[in-house]
């Protein structure tokens, strides 16, 4: 072999080596940075399903937190509208008592009380009160009754009280504590089923 041939041979070998050494390095270096990305690409996965499952977690709680207030705003609302609703009621109801104040079954009303609380109270002394407004009333139902009334110092909206001192009794069928009692007891009904 020629000096030339041989040198050819030599560049040939060591270039094929080199070539062989390069690609071992490329290919090794391609290795490692694989992984990388791989190891990258988890990481990132890993890192976006935490934040999803975070950012649902938080739009679970937001939706809730609305949700309640939703709720309780309509139930304020709801309670205001059955609020406005009894006091519309019990408006009208001050109307019909007034109108049934003028008519002839309120006074046969007023001493069918005054006769059941005589009869209540035997031979007890009572004290028998009307309403202020009833005091035209007074002359016709002492007759009618047989007993002296006296007048309330207070407005109780028509009706009688009566008062057993000795026994310590009130009788109360005065419309204001009659219309007090059902205020405080009355419930509007309906609308449970919404929401």
């Amino acid at each position: 072999m020629t000096l030339e041939e041989k040198i050819a041979h030599i560049r040939s070998v060591s270039m094929e080596e080199a070539r062989t050494e390069g690609n071992s390095i490329i290919s090794s270096y391609k290795e490692a940075l694989e992984k990388v990305f791989e190891d990258h690409k988890r990481e990132a996965q890993h890192q976006a399903q935490t934040r999803i499952k975070a950012e649902t977690t938080n739009a679970r709680l937001q939706r809730n937190q609305a949700m309640a207030k939703a709720q309780l705003d309509l139930k304020r609302e709801q309670s205001k509208v059955q609020q406005e609703l009894k006091d519309k009621i019990f408006d009208e109801v001050h109307q019909l008592i007034a109108a049934y104040r003028k008519t002839p079954e309120y006074d046969r009303f007023l001493a069918d009380c005054i006769k059941n609380a005589l009869d209540f109270a035997g031979r007890e002394e009572m004290t028998i009160y009307i309403d202020p407004s009833d005091q035209e009333k007074k002359s016709a139902l002492e007759k009618k009754t047989g007993v002296l009334l006296t007048i309330s110092a207070e407005d109780f909206i028509g009706g009688v009280r009566s008062v057993i001192r000795s026994r310590n009794i009130l009788i109360d069928h005065s419309f204001k504590t009659a219309l007090q009692n059902e205020y405080d007891q009355f419930m509007l009904q309906g609308g449970e089923g919404l929401g």
